[in-house]
């Protein structure tokens, strides 16, 4: 079963641009990819359960989309107002909620993040096109 563990912060844009600032000058100084979060995928691949994962940009970069009376709705960054912000994930397919929940556990968190781990729906319909 597929389970995501989404990865919400409370960072700032500036302060996430920093993080990806500082990562970015490390690789290009040719610093091989070390780390908590490059062996916590090296883990997951090994351990054949990973499935997917990205990194996403902070949502004041986001256009939402929404209906309104019928039409759609562009605005400028995300729909709602939170504290947290969606900034990436990993997909795992594992046997079921509680190893999703180690691997949740395991995963290198920093303080002020939240790992949210949520079962991925199968077998509906439009996903038939994946296989075809």
């Amino acid at each position: 079963m597929k389970y995501a563990l989404l990865i919400y912060s409370q960072s700032t844009a500036e302060e996430y641009a920093d993080i990806l600032a500082a990562t970015r000058q490390a690789a290009a100084g040719g610093t091989t990819a070390t780390g908590p979060w490059t062996d916590y995928t090296r883990a997951a691949l090994d351990a054949g359960v990973f499935a997917g994962a990205e990194q996403l940009t902070h949502d004041e970069t986001a256009t939402s989309l929404r209906v309104q009376n019928g039409d759609r709705v562009m605005t400028d960054g995300p729909f709602m107002e939170t504290k947290e912000h969606l900034l990436g994930f990993y997909l795992l397919n594992v046997d079921d909620l509680d190893a999703a929940l180690d691997w949740a556990r395991r995963m290198p968190m920093h303080p002020g993040q939240t790992v949210e781990v949520r079962a991925a729906l199968s077998g509906l319909p439009w996903q038939r096109v994946l296989t075809e």
